[in-house]
């Protein structure tokens, strides 16, 4: 393994702006800590916490990279696409956003409900307190599940209450990947494809996915994380070769609760492989 162009990055964080439990400010401070010196936040589906990561990003003399991690669909499958160097202020970019806002808050409550009638639980307080942030996701549900006794984790809440084939779920409906990288690709950022080596997909269906994404104005490939394998990280690097994409990386990052994401641990790509801070210009 090489050392990338440039060590201390992280491109995929989150904050309690999405699913994240620290503000954008701590998060910041934290990869500082970490020696981080280029931070992108990536909440999902919001860009709420970008000026304040971006200030403690200055303060802290840090580069700062404007990012979100768009929810679409694929074949019936969720995908995740992280968006680097975001414009919070483009129209069509912020009108996407809402629109995915108002699906998540329509699927936490139809969760509430079903918690409701088939749990017994108080599913309309819990969803109504959830949907309260500025994205919200099943991960705050399962958080007040715990808080008020019903689950004792997270994982078990979502094994319990909220998983196929449990008493609140409800299937996503995000919009089409397509859709997605549209908006992305107009609004004048860089498209990287989320955690390729998690979706559950065969060798032939993940190439067909990387070619959608590459079709649609895809740049990039999360090609180095937290918990991924070497034989991971060779296939996605091979799937970067293959298709002429850049490669990112990122943490993932959460919680500071869980051991194995730390900021900016995964640092390195393998041989051959074009790092996406080459593409990055200055920051917005």
């Amino acid at each position: 393994m090489d050392a990338s162009a440039e060590l201390l990055v992280d491109f995929h964080t989150h904050s309690h702006y999405s699913d994240g439990v620290l503000s954008p400010a701590a998060l910041v401070e934290r990869a500082h800590a970490r020696n981080v010196g280029t931070l992108a936040l990536t909440d999902h589906d919001t860009v709420a916490g970008l000026d304040e990561a971006r200030a403690a990003c200055d303060a802290a003399g840090m580069r700062f990279v404007a990012g979100v991690e768009l929810s679409a669909q694929w074949r019936g499958q969720p995908i995740h696409v992280v968006g680097l160097q975001v414009d919070p202020a483009h129209a069509a970019f912020g009108a996407h956003l809402a629109g995915v806002l108002a699906r998540r808050r329509t699927r936490l409550a139809e969760i509430g409900e079903r918690l409701e009638k088939r749990g017994r639980l108080p599913g309309r307080e819990l969803a109504a307190l959830a949907a309260t942030t500025a994205a919200p996701t099943r991960l705050h549900l399962a958080r007040l599940l715990v808080e008020r006794g019903h689950a004792g984790d997270t994982q078990e809440a979502f094994d319990r209450w909220l998983n196929k084939d449990k008493a609140g779920h409800v299937p996503a409906e995000w919009p089409a990947l397509s859709d997605a990288m549209a908006v992305l690709r107009d609004s004048g950022a860089l498209p990287v494809l989320a955690h390729p080596h998690r979706y559950r997909l065969s060798a032939g269906g993940l190439r067909e996915l990387v070619a959608a994404f590459v079709q649609d104005g895809g740049v990039a490939l999360e090609a180095s994380m937290a918990g991924m394998s070497p034989n991971d990280a060779d296939r996605i690097a091979s799937l970067c070769r293959r298709f002429k994409l850049l490669a990112s990386m990122g943490s993932d990052f959460h919680d500071p609760a869980v051991p194995w994401n730390p900021l900016g641990r995964w640092l390195k790509l393998a041989a051959g492989l074009e790092p996406v801070t080459d593409r990055l210009t200055a920051t917005r």
